[in-house]
């Protein structure tokens, strides 16, 4: 057993890996970035070792700085969390090397699955089903758009070194071919380091359902359920939950071919099979190779810690039961809290929580790394936390993540909480019929009719949005319309609204100037002054928070100046460039 545990990440997973780790009986071992100095899974660890940078590819991308802090805090077991380097095979067969033993699967099961080509080649020599497509690597827009002539639109272009909803776009139109091409190969590269795209038809409106899998180093190959991922934003899950609503024949299809996929690679840890299914088909996706975002549903209804079996099979160990020991009960659900404006198409937006007051009770799980003062950083991702809820039935488990939800408080930065909790109610997810369109459309319509209020608008951190009143010995909650200032109840002890400057800027600039929505890193240029736009045309791409915004035109016109540079960082509401 490993004595000694490096884990390789941050945030909730890497506290979440430590805190099995010490029920275990194992030592920790925390690296951190400059801005992750005073994060939660630094203090819980037992040993803390600084990466010394700020950007990921100086510090927990850095194979050589996070090899050498385990050696120097004499590690002999290195967990790489998810993301970062967790499906990464060089840096799994280096981690062998050094002598450590590597908590995920054999490096030449990763290869295999972490290419999407080959994946898909494999999958097809399996006889599981795939999704409708090429593969071979797309060289470029023209190869694209012949594609399409074959495949059919709507196609997905796909970045074959990675997932999880980077290096995705998707092509309605001819017209768009070229974009889509060239936003996903940047992706492609900026996230894996690998710019090969692939394309399959993009199924319309499917449901995205997952099974996780669980096997060791003897032959064992077991599946601890499904999981459905299909509320999904810009192709990146916000809720799921398990079992999920479809047909038995499904079901036990996806059951025997991941089986069947998993064994075909030799595999041997927890790993997913993430599959589409259109009607009373389904489709092999992609196999993940990785702990994922997601497992704590699976936990929930199994009752398994999926990460303590990673660390005793990366052992050696034998799971030691069958499938029949695995008794799936109940109903979970998880959702993602991001520090998103749902308003404004989940734009993430970076700032200190103010406030932060966990839900808790009966069936209420909280992985996060997240407290009052805790700053949501543009470097890395914008999830907050991981809130999930487990209950004998699946509208009794909607019920109590309603009474979490409303639990749950978070100021400071706009969050996704509020479009979750309206979710609850929205008939297809009530009945289950959701697809992976709904969530998109279930926003536009949920922040037009609920006017939600953008970052700008939202009262300022640290304000009272009600108050408590006693009165005969009853107390009540009043809201206030005008927030007061003191005690007195006049005109002039009321507190003028606070001042929206940076929303009435954009709003201004916005008939004669193409202005940044976030802040981030402004990657490509697209547009020269004296350049005809129409509506929609491409003027530039930002980087922000591990995503990247294609910013458009807001009219046609002619682009007078462009006031931008590539590369350079940009606040919220600079102008980009402006019209003639």
């Amino acid at each position: 057993m490993i004595r000694k545990l490096l884990v390789a990440n941050r945030g909730e997973i890497a506290l979440r890996v430590m805190r099995t780790a010490k029920e275990m009986g194992i030592a920790t071992v925390a690296v951190y970035s400059d801005p992750d100095r005073d994060a939660l899974h630094v203090r819980y660890a037992d040993e803390a070792y600084a990466l010394e940078g700020t950007s990921p590819a100086q510090t927990y991308l850095n194979a050589e700085k996070i090899l050498a802090i385990a050696a120097r805090a004499g590690a002999d077991g290195l967990h790489p969390g998810y993301g970062f380097f967790a499906e990464n095979a060089g840096f799994a067969q280096r981690t062998i090397d050094a002598g450590l033993v590597w908590v995920g699967p054999n490096p030449g099961a990763i290869e295999e699955m972490g290419d999407k080509l080959r994946s898909r080649q494999a999958m097809v020599a399996a006889g599981v089903p795939v999704v409708p497509g090429g593969v071979d690597p797309v060289l470029d827009a023209a190869e694209a758009r012949s594609a399409a002539e074959e495949f059919g639109l709507p196609l997905a272009l796909k970045a074959a070194g990675g997932g999880g909803g980077k290096g995705l776009k998707v092509a309605h139109t001819l017209d768009e071919i070229e974009s889509a091409f060239n936003n996903a190969q940047r992706e492609a590269e900026a996230y894996f380091k690998n710019a090969t795209i692939y394309v399959e038809r993009y199924l319309d409106n499917p449901k995205h359902v997952e099974l996780q899998l669980l096997a060791d180093k003897h032959g064992t190959v077991l599946h601890v359920g499904e999981r459905e991922c299909s509320l999904q934003r810009r192709h990146q899950k916000l809720w799921e939950e398990s079992p999920p609503q479809i047909s038995e024949r499904v079901r036990q299809g996806i059951r025997t071919a991941g089986i069947r996929a998993a064994k075909a690679i030799g595999y041997d840890s927890a790993g997913t099979i993430e599959c589409l299914i259109s009607g009373d088909e389904f489709f092999f996706l992609e196999m993940n190779t990785r702990i994922q975002v997601e497992h704590t549903v699976s936990e929930m209804i199994s009752g398994l810690d999926l990460v303590r079996e990673q660390i005793r099979v990366a052992c050696g160990e034998p799971l030691g039961y069958g499938q029949d020991a695995i008794e799936l009960r109940g109903h979970a659900i998880e959702v993602r809290v991001n520090a998103e404006d749902p308003a404004r198409h989940f734009q993430p937006v970076p700032g200190t929580l103010t406030k932060y007051v966990e839900p808790a009770g009966p069936g209420v799980r909280l992985d996060s790394a997240a407290y009052a003062g805790y700053t949501v950083t543009p470097d890395y991702d914008s999830m907050i936390a991981k809130l999930i809820v487990w209950a004998p039935t699946r509208d009794w488990a909607r019920e109590r993540l309603r009474r979490a939800i409303d639990e749950f408080r978070i100021e400071g930065v706009p969050t996704t909480l509020p479009v979750l909790r309206a979710l609850i109610d929205e008939p297809s997810v009530v009945d289950g019929t959701y697809g992976t369109a709904t969530l998109e459309l279930f926003a536009a319509r949920f922040s037009s009719e609920s006017a939600a209020p953008s970052a700008a608008e939202a009262a300022p951190p640290g304000e009272p949005e009600s108050v408590r009143v006693e009165v005969n010995g009853k107390l009540f909650v009043v809201r206030l319309l005008d927030q007061l200032r003191g005690t007195t109840g006049s005109a002039a002890g009321r507190r003028k609204p606070p001042p929206v400057a940076p929303k009435r800027t954009a709003n201004a600039a916005a008939e004669n100037a193409i202005v940044a929505p976030m802040h981030g890193v402004v990657v490509e240029l697209s547009v020269n002054a004296g350049d005809a736009v129409a509506e929609g045309t491409l003027v530039a791409v930002i980087e922000a928070m591990k995503m990247m915004n294609e910013i458009r035109a807001t009219r046609a016109g002619t682009i007078g100046e462009v006031k931008a540079n590539a590369g350079e960082t940009v606040e919220t509401g600079a102008i980009l460039a402006t019209y003639a």
